[in-house]
């Protein structure tokens, strides 16, 4: 519950700053920097939304949906619900402001809370968890849970183990929260344990992204 806390605690500092990455906020320094070290960022947002085809008419569940970016754009193109759900009301104060702004509130809803501990009363076709397994302490119950609300795919992201990027993460947020890594094989046998899905899983910079086709 502490390293819960603790992260919670990070995001909820973190959400103007974590928002700004995706905006033109930065300084062409910054700018740079992260074309350097958050390449990531930027292709798994690329390949999540291309992967959410067709979207017109589907419904998605956006896991520690941070200021609102994929759930926002989904519903630009066509998603006819989409729900955002993160633990850091900051985040989802911002992400609100912004879906006001663009005439969305019919599509988006968001809602601060905890996801492990929240109920859906129906599946959704997408599910996307970007940047979020680098916080959970209990991957396979996240992950359980992310596929038993999915009737079509969910995309996720892992922070791969090892390497000069991911030791200057461990350094960085040593005083902030807890962070978990993975190799290939850590992620095969996780997914590999839950029946009536297949997955391929593709290496983009310094993290793992997954795709998973739930078979119903």
């Amino acid at each position: 519950m502490e390293k819960d806390n603790r992260t919670k605690t990070f995001f909820q500092k973190y959400a103007y700053d974590f928002d700004a990455i995706y905006g033109n906020k930065h300084s062409s320094i910054s700018k740079i920097i992260n074309n350097l070290f958050r390449k990531s960022m930027k292709l798994r947002f690329e390949k999540t939304i291309e992967g959410c085809v067709p979207i017109h008419g589907k419904s998605v569940l956006d896991i520690g949906c941070g200021p609102g970016h994929y759930a926002i754009e989904l519903a630009r193109r066509g998603a006819i619900k989409v729900v955002g759900i993160d633990f850091a009301p900051e985040m989802i104060r911002i992400a609100k402001r912004k879906t006001k702004e663009l005439n969305l509130e019919d599509k988006c809803s968001f809602i601060v809370a905890d996801f492990m501990t929240t109920d859906f009363p129906e599946p959704f076709d997408y599910s996307i968890v970007m940047g979020v397994m680098d916080y959970i302490s209990e991957p396979e119950k996240f992950v359980k849970k992310v596929i038993d609300i999915t009737s079509d795919k969910a995309f996720f992201s892992f922070p791969v183990k090892g390497g000069l990027l991911a030791l200057q993460r461990k350094i960085r947020y040593r005083s902030r929260c807890e962070l978990y890594f993975y190799s290939i094989e850590n992620i095969k046998k996780l997914f590999s344990n839950i029946s009536n899905i297949n997955f391929a899983i593709e290496k983009i910079a310094r993290d793992f992204f997954v795709t998973v086709n739930v078979i119903r």
